[in-house]
């Protein structure tokens, strides 16, 4: 059996290999915003956009052209990918099945300065040779098995990094025996297991929200396109930074021991685009406050519920685990004990009692029984 997996390194920089890799990002970015443009104008007009092979084409031309000659100093294939890339987020954006999609987006420079190597990628000791770059030093903090596939070169708050996409060959796993377990996600309570366990909320994002004020509003007091704006600038990309690097770490070290632990995880399928989505777009009833819901919003994205799911479904895949998403309707209102329904079962945010058959347990204990029910049902 072939498996994909990813390895992630910091790059050591030149000026020499920075400039190189800004010129890469740049050209990347305007191939990427200049197909967009072109796209999204035929959907206006009520043409059909184009395509990948064509989009291609129109490449060539390009960089043939006196006005976008400039392009022939990227490595062409990273521009095919960027092309590659946007005809699937189209794609995906048209598919009904994919309803949290959206159409393509315009890159910003400094945000997404990011490109990818297909091929030609290759590994010698602490250097990784990138095509119309060189040999690029590294920190090799692991060992890179397999066959190199892919790498992406990305641009973060405290450099540039690679993630190389390496496929290896490994035995067929059986199916585990390992318990299976229910859990029910929330923000007072980041998880609870139908065996009883409630996981504390890392919260990173709340943790750091003084400090985040603080910056944004001097950043808001100095004149724009100062050194010192942006130095504050710096300082604020690092903060976000080191904020996704700690729910990382939580949810890595999470998923690791219920992936270690249980041979089947049943989790419900949250729709976490629809749960928050714009305050002002959605709160139309009187009386409701767009406040309290923004705020609701943050702590639900800080949690980081998408990135538990994903961890966990690869995680337990590569032990012969298995992850199952079911529906979440009323899951918080059902009775574990008789599967009574009612608004009235839980009196308050933390406690459950069934006005049916009086069971009473932890409120999300019980919502995660009611997960595990219908996940060994389904």
């Amino acid at each position: 059996m072939k498996v994909l997996r990813g390895y992630r390194f910091k790059l050591k920089v030149t000026p020499e290999i920075e400039h190189a890799f800004v010129v890469m990002a740049g050209h990347s970015r305007f191939v990427w915003n200049k197909a967009l443009r072109l796209n999204l104008d035929r959907l206006a007009q009520g043409v059909p956009i184009i395509r990948y092979n064509d989009l291609c084409g129109l490449l060539h031309l390009w960089k043939q052209s006196e006005e976008y000659g400039f392009l022939a100093e990227a490595n062409a294939q990273t521009l095919q990918q960027k092309l590659k890339d946007l005809s699937q987020a189209f794609s995906d954006a048209f598919d009904p099945t994919q309803p949290g999609k959206h159409l393509p987006r315009f890159k910003q420079r400094g945000v997404d300065d990011a490109f990818r190597f297909p091929q030609d990628v290759r590994i010698e000791n602490r250097r990784v040779f990138l095509p119309k770059v060189g040999w690029v030093g590294f920190f090799k903090s692991r060992a890179v098995p397999g066959t190199i596939k892919q790498a992406t070169v990305m641009r973060e708050a405290d450099g540039w990094y690679v993630s190389i996409l390496s496929e290896t060959v490994v035995a067929e796993r059986k199916p585990r025996t390992a318990p299976v377990v229910g859990v029910d996600r929330g923000v007072a309570v980041f998880a609870a297991t139908s065996d009883g366990e409630l996981v504390e909320p890392l919260n990173a994002a709340k943790r750091m929200t003084d400090q985040m004020w603080r910056l944004q509003r001097k950043l808001a007091r100095q004149k724009k396109g100062s050194k010192n704006r942006a130095k504050t600038k710096q300082r604020i990309a690092r903060l976000h930074q080191r904020i996704a690097r700690m729910r990382a770490d939580f949810l890595h070290k999470l998923s690791t021991r219920w992936a270690k632990s249980h041979g089947t995880i049943v989790l419900e399928d949250l729709r976490i685009g629809n749960m928050t989505r714009s305050a002002r777009g959605t709160v139309e009833e009187p009386g409701r406050n767009v406040a309290a819901k923004s705020g609701l919003n943050r702590s639900i994205l800080d949690q980081g519920w998408g990135m538990f799911a994903q961890m966990l479904g690869y995680k337990l895949a590569a032990r012969g685990g298995f992850l199952v998403l079911v529906a979440p309707q009323h899951s918080s209102q059902t009775c574990s004990a008789c599967g009574h329904v009612e608004a009235a079962n839980r009196p308050s945010r933390d406690a459950f009692r069934c006005v049916s058959c009086g069971h009473a347990e932890h409120a999300d204990v019980n919502a995660a029984k009611v997960v595990l029910r219908r996940g060994l049902a389904a």
